[in-house]
């Protein structure tokens, strides 16, 4: 049995296209194939076990980042309803291989978040999530605090990331910890 690690997130089902079943998911993948091809996918919400389902269908909507899915055994707009914030799933080795300096958007969860401070790095927070819907962004725990702060994940604020050593280095504009 796989647990939670061995699982990517490469979606979310945001609400029901239609009468007949249909669903939206939000893309958070490259590979459009995993929206758009027949066969086994996984959906799971919250942290319960995932659930195999069969997709039949899909299509992506033009100029946007959602698809339009139909699954097997989803017939109706009742069902199809109470699949909504269902993550799409694929196990972690079906990821393709990757180039040296990439990674994969759920490797940056949990990693350490430091900056260059008083002639030293010094650790922040930690990576909780990474939130994709609007902009690219980073759900950042402040260490001693319960404050939660969003950082743009953009090459000019956040200039490294090493996944090796559990760690990204970001450079905060002037004000953005205070948000």
């Amino acid at each position: 049995m796989l647990n939670n690690d061995d699982w990517l997130v490469v979606g979310v089902i945001t609400s029901v296209h239609g009468l007949d079943g249909k669903i939206k998911i939000k893309s958070l993948s490259d590979f459009d194939e995993r929206f758009t091809q027949p066969g086994q996918r996984w959906l799971r919400k919250n942290q319960e076990k995932p659930i195999l389902f069969e997709l039949i269908s899909g299509f992506k909507q033009p100029g946007k980042e959602i698809y339009i899915v139909k699954l097997k055994n989803v017939d109706n707009r009742s069902q199809a309803e109470s699949l909504k914030n269902y993550k799409f799933l694929i196990k972690t080795d079906d990821i393709p291989k990757l180039e040296e300096g990439e990674f994969h958007i759920s490797q940056l969860i949990n990693l350490k978040v430091k900056i260059f401070e008083n002639n030293e790095f010094k650790v922040i927070g930690e990576v909780r999530d990474f939130d994709n819907e609007k902009n690219s962004l980073l759900k950042v725990k402040l260490i001693d605090t319960d404050k939660e702060v969003l950082v743009p994940f953009v090459s000019e604020i956040v200039p490294e990331v090493d996944i090796k050593n559990k760690f990204l280095i970001i450079t905060p504009p002037k004000g953005l910890l205070e948000l």
